[in-house]
């Protein structure tokens, strides 16, 4: 059977371009649902899906849209309508991926769409927008975006080429999906940093010949929320969280922080987990010039021509084993923490530019003044890579899977 594939746009004010589009794909031999979220004028042809209908789904009808004149609360209206609509529409099984193209606003429609979707769906917005900063737009989602090179608007030598090529490309992603998925092994979740890379590679290798899958998160900010987002959505049977340094650029105000809700999701969802404090002794900026000149003073490790890392201190390490300890209080699954004394990174052991025993016995300290007393500690004297520690963290989250 012929895929089907959503196609949502101001039919208003690029409907050209959309007609262009839905026929490209059609050529393709795939089928097309067009969803309309123009609110400026009638559609140049006619979709499956009205502007009223998103409009309605977003609170408030497209008629009071219109008369108001107001394009901010039009496209806060529209945003939610459309994120609702397309959501349900692929649940009752309409259609198989989505396309979108526009400027800034229609952009921000999109992608709130796109967003409500699971991961997994083919997504592909063509945007003017694409070549900057995505990450407003994609999130901690799987949409693919793609420069429209020239504005979404009228069609020339270049915009044709460019939308010819996104309808090929959807047209790919939708007709190259798995049809038959393999076993499905219950799945586990585990955050990473190159500091951290022999650990979770060590654990990762006990948890797979006990049957479980094992998805690595790099813990780089988007990582983590990612990690945090489909823990959310159910993904998880388990997750070994040893890396946890986006705390450590959350309090600094580092580039790889991953918001004040990181380690929330597991607790919430009483999901087994364990917890490990490893390179929070370093929060991370890009070239040396873009570190804050408040911290001029502060020791440093350039990891690369494009990364500084700063080392945090004592008071900074306290002041994350309270809020570990906040949050892994309000769990609602079994859970444990494990702590490398001889080491929270690479750089973090004896004889090493960061090693500060201090600044890591006031995480434990604080830590463990603050920590629910049914939530066991375990204190290890080696480095967060040494094989007994990252095999202990392993065994201790098959004993957690088996108590759950």
């Amino acid at each position: 059977m012929a895929k089907t594939i959503a196609v949502l746009g101001a039919l208003d004010t690029k409907g050209q371009e959309f007609a262009f589009l839905k026929t490209e794909i059609e050529r393709r031999g795939c089928r097309t649902l067009v969803i309309n979220v123009g609110v400026l004028g009638a559609p140049l042809f006619q979709p499956e899906v009205s502007a009223e209908e998103i409009a309605v789904a977003g609170g408030a009808p497209l008629a009071d849209l219109v008369a108001r004149h107001d394009r901010g609360q039009a496209m806060e209206v529209m945003n939610r309508g459309a994120a609702v609509v397309v959501r349900r529409l692929y649940d009752d099984g309409k259609f198989d991926g989505i396309i979108s193209m526009g400027g800034g606003g229609g952009t921000v429609i999109a992608a709130s769409a796109m967003k409500a979707l699971p991961v997994g769906t083919p997504k592909l917005l063509v945007s003017t927008v694409a070549s900057g900063d995505t990450g407003p737009y994609v999130g901690t989602t799987d949409i693919a975006m793609m420069p429209s090179v020239v504005d979404v608007a009228g069609l020339n030598r270049i915009s044709r080429v460019i939308f010819t090529n996104a309808a090929g490309a959807i047209c790919g992603m939708v007709t190259g999906q798995l049809e038959n998925l393999p076993h499905e092994k219950p799945l586990i979740a585990a955050t990473m940093f190159g500091n951290t890379t022999r650990a979770v590679d060590i654990a990762r290798k006990i948890l797979e010949e006990h049957g479980y899958e094992v998805l690595v998160f790099h813990a780089t900010g988007t990582g983590g929320r990612t990690m945090e987002m489909l823990i959310e959505n159910g993904y998880f049977a388990g997750v070994l969280d040893i890396t946890t340094t986006e705390w450590a650029d959350e309090i600094c105000s580092g580039v790889l922080s991953a918001g004040p809700a990181r380690m929330e999701a597991a607790a919430k969802a009483g999901v087994p987990e364990v917890i490990a404090p490893a390179c929070i002794d370093m929060c991370n900026f890009w070239a040396p010039e873009t570190v804050p000149a408040k911290y001029k003073d502060r020791l440093f490790y350039q990891w690369n021509p494009n990364v500084t890392l700063m080392r945090t201190t004592i008071e900074e390490n306290a002041r994350m084993g309270q809020i570990f300890a906040e949050k892994l209080n309000a769990a609602k699954g079994p859970v444990a923490v494990f702590i490398p004394m001889g080491g929270f990174s690479e750089i973090d052991c004896p004889g090493q530019l960061f090693w500060w025993p201090e600044a890591d016995q006031a995480f434990v300290d604080a830590l463990k003044k603050h920590l629910r007393p049914d939530i066991p500690v375990e204190i290890s004297d080696k480095d967060v890579n040494h094989p007994e520690f990252a095999s202990r963290t392993a065994e201790k989250l098959l004993e957690l899977l088996q108590e759950k």
